[in-house]
């Protein structure tokens, strides 16, 4: 079956799921969104999945036959993750490489909802973003003091990644610049050479044309 990739790039959305971005879906449709990400960041997915109602004309929670194939290429386009959920639930990875991952999302049957529409909602959450501190508070008995500190510092971390991270993208883009003016370079004193040697060529021509006539 032909699938339709179609590619988006959001804005980190820091949200809540039920008013965060969403999407719809067809049969055989495929979404993919690009996230750049500094290498040994965490990044949250949460996601939910409505079917298309034609009754109502609206959408009701989906059934629990229909789920999501997630996957997550990394920027070398090795796969991070490839996996089936269900219709609603929260995917969580650790990027090794700094780059463009790509996130894509894709019914894992058409047969449940052929011919209609799917509704998933969607919350992508990068770095210290996606850390639950309340969770964290509760799990090693922080006060409110020693939170925010601990949120602080996971900042200052976050903040010096995306410095590497920029740093990285500045040295690509150098060495992009200079090997491309390395080539326009040489491809200058090719088309200077290639014109020499028409010259000359042409030169030796009419020489030899104006003694053949003896014009000369």
């Amino acid at each position: 079956m032909f699938i339709r990739f179609s590619y988006i790039i959001p804005l980190l959305i820091t949200i809540d799921l039920c008013c965060g971005l969403y999407f719809h879906i067809a049969e055989g449709e495929r979404k993919c969104f690009i996230e750049e990400i500094p290498d040994d960041t965490t990044v949250l997915v949460n996601y939910k999945v409505e079917l298309y109602d034609p009754r109502s004309g609206g959408f009701m929670p989906s059934s629990p036959g229909i789920g999501m194939h997630v996957e997550v290429r990394e920027p070398n386009d090795r796969i991070l993750l490839s996996r089936v959920y269900s219709s609603e639930g929260m995917i969580s990875f650790t990027s090794t490489s700094p780059g463009e991952h790509v996130i894509c999302m894709y019914s894992n049957s058409t047969s449940w909802f052929t011919g209609s529409q799917l509704r998933v909602h969607l919350d992508i959450q990068v770095g210290e973003h996606a850390v639950d501190y309340a969770n964290v508070a509760q799990k090693d008995k922080l006060t409110e003091l020693q939170l925010r500190i601990r949120q602080l510092l996971d900042q200052v971390h976050q903040i010096t990644k995306e410095q590497s991270y920029q740093r990285h993208r500045e040295e690509r883009f150098r060495q992009t610049s200079e090997s491309t003016n390395q080539r326009v370079l040489w491809w200058s004193l090719l088309q200077t050479g290639v014109l020499l040697g028409i010259g000359y060529w042409q030169m030796r021509h009419l020489k030899s044309f104006f003694e053949a006539k003896k014009l000369v």
